[in-house]
């Protein structure tokens, strides 16, 4: 459903320009000054609001939420950070878990409801689940195509080569829908760097789509890792294609260390997406965008077997990164607002978004006078438009 020729009077820019914005069929028609605009079948006063593109929900698992389901107490590692028991603790919880489709339904609306109106989920595709949880996904998308434009990245969980049969399941889900395939540590889960990427670099070829690979890894080991990632990414002529997710080497190294990585992510086009977990180092979204990098961000998991946190505001996430990176300033509280909108478009390589003529209606409206206001105050006060029809508002959809 759209909104057919409809004037959104005063419209606060993030330029702090006030403006008329017009829409027809679910796009910007027309952009002018307040009070300059053509007579429109329908005039929707927005009073001065801020207004700004729906945001990018980058980095989510719509298949592992508890999000309305009963709560489930967190398990600690036995020692440490470990991802193959985090991984069997959240085999045992989905076992006991309401159903997929209901839980992937809560996450979504609640992700709409804060103003996410682009998402990519990872849905766990291997020798475990099978194509179980993809099925169930692919419907919930199919369900929800007015409210939202998602993106589904095949997981491989459980690793690819340690996991039976995980590489065909990967190749299948990509022709069942999935716009791009995954992978997880190719050195600590499946031991194997380059037989890791071989597969994920070869379905990407083959089928023509993106990769975003989860890694974990810190130290030398996660940075060796990420050059190689690069080094795929640039001879495969991927450049823009491929994300590296978490990447927590980098958050642990600086001086010409992070400035060689820097420029080597930024010559090579991979991209990389942070949450700003709060108990890893995590990688400095100031220094990299300073190099070039496309930093973009996602709420990750929302009250799932990793952790219990996560409110599916990605206007949240953004204050949380500018805390975590030591945000003051106006311009840097408008960077972290950049991650969790521009930056995660081109990231998700999103055609026609943002506030201009052309570009899809997907904006929302927030009680605040300016960028860097929004940020540090993450207001409450909001309504969501997907395709210039409101949906949301205050947290809540609409009906």
């Amino acid at each position: 459903m759209t909104a057919s020729n409809t004037r959104f009077a005063n419209a606060r820019l993030a330029d702090g320009s006030l403006v008329d914005l017009t829409v027809a069929d679910g796009r910007f028609s027309a952009i002018a000054p307040a009070g300059e605009s053509a007579p429109a079948i329908e005039t929707i006063d927005l009073g001065g609001q801020l207004t700004v593109p729906g945001f990018v929900e980058g980095h989510i698992h719509l298949d592992t939420s508890f999000h309305g389901d009963a709560w489930r107490p967190h398990i600690p590692c036995t020692a440490g950070f470990d991802v193959r028991e985090r991984v069997a603790f959240q085999s045992r919880n989905l076992a006991a878990a309401a159903p997929m489709a209901v839980r992937a339904k809560n996450q979504l609306e609640l992700c709409v409801a804060h103003g996410s109106l682009s998402m990519r989920s990872h849905v766990m595709v291997d020798g475990s689940v099978g194509l179980k949880h993809l099925e169930v996904i692919l419907a919930v998308r199919e369900a929800h195509r007015d409210l939202i434009d998602i993106q589904l990245v095949a997981f491989p969980q459980s690793g690819i080569l340690s996991s039976l049969g995980t590489a065909e399941l990967l190749e299948e889900a990509l022709k069942l829908g999935c716009d791009l395939v995954g992978g997880l540590d190719p050195a600590s889960f499946d031991r194997d760097v380059k037989g890791h990427l071989d597969v994920v670099f070869g379905l990407a070829r083959k089928h023509g789509v993106g990769v975003d690979i989860h890694l974990h890894d810190g130290g030398t080991l996660g940075l060796f890792e990420i050059e190689e990632i690069a080094a795929r990414t640039k001879a495969d002529g991927m450049q823009g294609h491929v994300v590296v997710s978490h990447a927590y080497a980098l958050g642990e190294f600086s001086g010409d260390a992070l400035k060689k990585a820097g420029d080597m992510l930024a010559a090579s086009g991979v991209a990389i997406m942070t949450n700003a977990p709060g108990n890893h180092a995590f990688p400095p979204v100031a220094s990299l965008r300073q190099a070039g990098v496309t930093v973009f961000s996602g709420s990750d998991n929302i009250r799932d077997s990793w952790w219990p946190y996560g409110d599916g505001d990605m206007l949240n996430r953004a204050n949380m990164i500018g805390y975590r990176s030591g945000f003051y300033e106006d311009h840097e509280l408008d960077a972290a607002f950049d991650v969790v909108t521009h930056a995660g478009a081109r990231a998700l390589r999103l055609d026609n978004y943002g506030i201009g003529v052309g570009a899809a209606a997907d904006f929302v409206t927030l009680g605040a006078q300016h960028v860097p206001e929004a940020v540090v105050a993450v207001p409450k006060a909001r309504t969501v438009y997907r395709r210039g029809r409101a949906v949301a508002r205050d947290g809540k959809l609409l009906g």
